[in-house]
């Protein structure tokens, strides 16, 4: 199966910019769009998948970008996302949680600044630009949804979308250590403190011995 990417993005991107403002003016069900893309989409219950895409860098991790509908009266949560091979994605919601929440009537979009995401940090290197895997998007009541899914670079109309529009990790301050502060066993000895054996030794009571003894006894004076 030989597809456009060219194609193919064009669709992508203009389902994925218009797939808000149109949900907002007609509900949040892919069928309000008027647009196909040129991958594939699988519904499941009241759970829709579309824009399914594996974006990849020359070096890096790789990202999952996909359109997510929730048609149902409850909300549902995105637990995993699984690439053929064993690779899984790391999930990120935009409140820090591992799962991703979709709302109902609502729609998600993975990838992008300010929008979860979906990372292959893992095992990205085997992927290759052009082939077309099969993904798993897990949730909570609708359970395991697959479809093909293409990787492809981020590049172009996907760059938005791909690995760099992550945030930069932050890495945790170092704790500060007050300098100068002696340990404990220099603080338990004064550098400069006479040893006791030379300033209250049996060497100094000897001497107080032998002041005090003549000190005690005086000379007696011979009688005639």
């Amino acid at each position: 199966m030989v597809r456009s990417f060219r194609r193919g993005g064009l669709a992508a991107v203009l389902a994925l910019s218009l797939a808000p403002l149109t949900a907002c003016a007609a509900g949040s069900s892919s069928q309000t769009l008027h647009i196909k893309p040129d991958n594939a989409e699988v519904t499941k219950g009241s759970i829709q998948v579309q824009n399914a895409w594996v974006l990849t860098q020359t070096s890096g991790p790789a990202t999952v970008s996909a359109r997510l509908f929730n048609n149902g009266t409850s909300t549902q949560t995105l637990q995993a996302v699984q690439i053929a091979g064993g690779l899984v994605a790391t999930l990120k919601d935009k409140n820090g949680s591992s799962t991703v929440t979709v709302p109902a009537h609502g729609t998600v979009l993975l990838g992008g600044q300010g929008n979860p995401a979906a990372v292959l940090n893992s095992g990205a290197e085997t992927l290759r630009n052009g082939d077309v895997q099969n993904a798993v998007f897990v949730f909570s009541s609708s359970g395991a949804v697959s479809l093909p899914i293409n990787v492809t670079p981020a590049a172009g109309f996907f760059e938005p979308y791909g690995p760099g529009s992550l945030a930069p990790s932050t890495p945790p301050s170092p704790t500060a250590t007050p300098g100068g502060t002696a340990t404990p066993g220099s603080t338990a000895t004064p550098t400069g403190t006479a040893s006791p054996g030379s300033s209250s030794g049996k060497g100094h009571k000897s001497t107080k011995g032998a002041t005090a003894g003549s000190t005690a006894t005086p000379t007696s004076t011979p009688t005639r």
